[in-house]
């Protein structure tokens, strides 16, 4: 590959001798790896993926020795898995270590939905994660990600970093995986190769500045900052997170790591951080810091137990008194209320439920808690998010498991015919996990996989995509 000379003199003083290795790693072949799901691995687990290894950082990761055509794996669209890069994911062996309270946590760039992905195995039981994305079609992606795995403590929304000033100490933790030139992913994106610049690095180190302070107010005193970059100058890594403590008020946090992990230190002594280089650790390039943010001279914002004040408290909470009708959709229908939004009806967890009504008056939402369908006349459509939901009551609607091929043009949002299934509407399953949900008409099935999602590839690979073994 060819790598621009400004490039490579940048990374001279960063690695001396180490810098040929560090460039021909950078010109090899990327490793490929996935997360497990945890909430849904329990019927294919861990040790039926082969062949594979663990990501010695991560709890969930693996790595495979080729990669398959995933999409057309039917699990991989039921959110038994993600694909996700390795380095990343040493993310949650941070919060895993830090974390041990429940915690609200807003991850801030978060799409396509690596990390969030990450932040959701790792955080305790009980916490509520805010995942964001300032691009429109990028928000929709980010919660395609976090819907298919299923989890209902999570709010997805499409916000800038300013807009969260509104609510002032509100997360405990949160994550700053910022836009930067990304030089780590040279060897994954020809394009990022060709678009780098001194310039863009410049620019985007500037930019994560603001991102950072536009953020600040809204962690906690005492929160925690994960600051991350998929990037290797120092520009953007080591430099900023000195300006975070120097000038927004911080002290860097460490985590332990084993050296059989190949996890480099930080390139400034006056840095808590950790780099991951292509020639020591079997991943792609990334830089992390963590940083606890003061809290003297700081007050909680705290009002009545919850850290954000409704726009209009004089307004009810649109919360459903008779919930009669949608209870048994979920395993356990007492850990949420139930809100109406027009035709719509969510769950949202209980602990959480005025907090996400008062983000989503405040802010632009995407997805929130579980959707669990729409009313249509008399009609009651279910979400394609129950389906995918690990709430999911699953004797709730008739079950019908089909085979791959099936499975596959389900996927393709094709019209199926289903023989000797009962009319209405029907879980579709494979390996005994929810695809979704079909209206079967009696000659044929009317398909209700969200038409976004669907496989739009060609011809089925010739040997069946699956990384699970029968």
């Amino acid at each position: 590959m060819n790598f621009p000379p400004d490039f490579i003199s940048s990374v001279r003083p960063l690695l001396g001798s180490e810098t040929e290795l560090f460039l021909s790693a950078l010109s090899g072949d990327a490793s490929v790896s996935l997360r497990l799901n945890p909430s849904k691995a329990v019927r294919n687990p861990m040790e039926s993926v082969f062949p594979s290894k663990r990501v010695p950082w991560s709890q969930w990761g693996l790595y495979l020795e080729e990669r398959p055509a995933f999409t057309f794996d039917p699990l991989f669209h039921a959110g038994y898995y993600y694909v996700q890069e390795a380095s990343s994911m040493f993310v949650e062996h941070v919060v895993r270590e830090l974390v041990t309270e429940p915690a609200v946590c807003l991850d801030l760039c978060a799409a396509p939905g690596g990390k969030s992905v990450s932040l959701l195995s790792a955080l305790p039981e009980g916490s509520l994660l805010v995942g964001n994305e300032l691009v429109r079609q990028r928000a929709h992606v980010l919660s395609e990600t976090i819907s298919k795995l299923g989890y209902a403590n999570v709010l997805v929304t499409n916000n800038m970093a300013k807009d969260f000033s509104a609510f002032p100490h509100l997360f405990d933790l949160v994550l700053v995986d910022a836009p930067c030139s990304g030089e780590g992913m040279f060897r994954k994106d020809e394009i990022a190769v060709e678009e780098w610049s001194m310039q863009n690095v410049e620019m985007c180190a500037v930019r994560q500045r603001d991102i950072l302070n536009d953020i600040w107010p809204a962690l906690k005193p005492g929160g925690l900052l994960i600051f991350s970059t998929c990037t290797y100058n120092t520009l953007e890594n080591e430099e900023n997170a000195f300006w975070i403590a120097r000038e927004l008020g911080a002290e860097f946090v460490s985590v332990t790591t084993d050296k059989g992990w190949g996890v480099s230190s930080s390139l400034d002594k006056r840095v808590k951080g950790y780099r991951f280089f292509p020639h020591k650790t079997q991943g792609e390039g990334l830089f992390v810091t963590i940083l606890r943010k003061a809290e003297a001279g700081a007050e909680d914002a705290t009002v009545g137990g919850q850290r954000v004040r409704s726009k209009n408290k004089k307004k009810p909470l649109p919360f459903m008194k008779d919930r009669s009708a949608y209870a048994n959709l979920l395993l356990h229908p007492d850990s949420f209320i139930f809100m109406e939004d027009g035709n719509r009806i969510f769950a949202l967890p209980v602990e959480y439920s005025e907090v996400i009504v008062t983000l989503n008056e405040r802010l632009k939402t995407v997805s929130m808690g579980i959707e669990l369908g729409e009313k249509k006349g008399k009609d009651f459509i279910p979400s394609h998010m129950l389906a995918m939901s690990r709430e999911l009551n699953l004797s709730a609607y008739p079950i019908y498991e089909v085979v791959y091929e099936e499975a596959v043009s389900y996927l393709r949002r094709e019209s199926i015919i289903l023989a000797d299934a009962p009319k209405g509407y029907l879980i579709l399953t494979y390996k005994g996990e929810p695809l979704g949900f079909v209206k079967n008409i009696g000659n044929r099935a009317n398909n209700l996989y969200p038409n976004e999602w669907r496989i739009r590839s060609g011809h089925l690979p010739e040997k069946k995509a699956e990384i699970f073994t029968p």
